[in-house]
């Protein structure tokens, strides 16, 4: 088999470059090789890799940036995106794609199913719908994997800010009010790895599915899970207050939907994949993080 992997610098990206070999050759691309925003680019980088399968990690994730840019949002969000399903539907390939909690709008008072109605909130969420849209429409084999809150032990995320920001203020403020689930880079990467396997024998089961790890959590009650995980592990943490607080007293350019969460059951079902509870990786990652040179992160 081989694999076509775009966005490899990033955080899905770089766990993916562990977890995809094990099925054959993959030909790595991050922004240098393969830069979305370039369409002369990205055609030929699908034309001389010839892959079975095209992995796409890589997108526009600035939410409150794309604001401000939303044509570049969409460049790389729907339009490239459409690109490759086009190109996956020519050639019999198959198109894995991630894409967002965010192409909801947060108002359901449970956990959302791949079939309930979208209505992104903000540019960003509508760029990733559109480009999920496009996959759907092209009619080529295709998996989209719905995930949330994603973090990993390198690049930017949510987890390295919150030990960052400990480690040098006696406060913080973190909103108490939008419901989630962190979900790890390589949780993503693994069950990626596993599911592509079982796509190359049973065409049947391709689709878009829900994807993150179990449980609930909100932004403040996850920044203090963090906190006390990496002092647990000797990290030297100057924070003595974690301040609950609405959304509405953090406004941000892009509106974020109050509850985030995605019901997995299609995904496990399907694939008889048990998903983890969301602290085992949250945990592993932040012993990582206190264990390196220069902690916190």
């Amino acid at each position: 088999m081989k694999i076509l992997l775009l966005g490899a610098g990033g955080q899905v990206g770089t766990e993916l470059r562990r977890s995809l070999p094990a099925l054959g050759a993959v030909m790595a691309c991050g922004r240098a090789e393969a830069n979305l925003q370039d369409q002369a680019q990205l055609a030929s980088v699908l034309e001389s890799a010839q892959a079975d399968v095209v992995v796409n990690a890589a997108a526009y994730t600035a939410v409150d940036k794309a604001e401000a840019e939303p044509d570049l949002a969409r460049r790389i969000n729907a339009l490239a995106v459409a690109e490759l399903a086009a190109h996956c539907q020519r050639t019999g390939s198959l198109l894995v794609h991630y894409s967002t909690d965010y192409v909801f709008d947060g108002k359901l008072q449970r956990p959302y199913d791949e079939v309930d109605a979208t209505n992104p909130l903000s540019v960003y969420g509508q760029t990733k719908l559109e480009g999920e849209n496009a996959i759907r429409a092209s009619g080529c084999r295709h998996l989209i994997l719905r995930t949330s809150w994603v973090y990993s032990a390198t690049g930017g995320n949510f987890l390295k800010t919150m030990l960052k920001l400990a480690a040098g203020r006696d406060e913080l403020r973190v909103v108490a009010d939008q419901w989630g689930v962190p979900t790890s880079a390589r949780l993503l990467a693994d069950m990626t790895a596993r599911v592509i396997g079982e796509l190359a024998e049973m065409d049947e089961h391709w689709g878009t599915y829900h994807l993150t790890a179990v449980g609930e959590t909100t932004w403040h009650a996850y920044a203090s899970h963090v906190i006390e995980r990496a002092r647990s592990q000797g990290a030297q943490l100057q924070i003595k207050h974690i301040v609950p607080i609405p959304a509405v007293d953090y406004p941000t350019p892009a509106a974020r939907p109050p509850n985030s969460r995605l019901n997995c059951y299609k995904f496990s079902a399907t694939f008889n994949l048990p998903l983890p509870d969301w602290r085992l990786d949250v945990d592993r990652v932040v012993d990582t993080l206190c264990a390196a040179p220069g902690t916190p992160p």
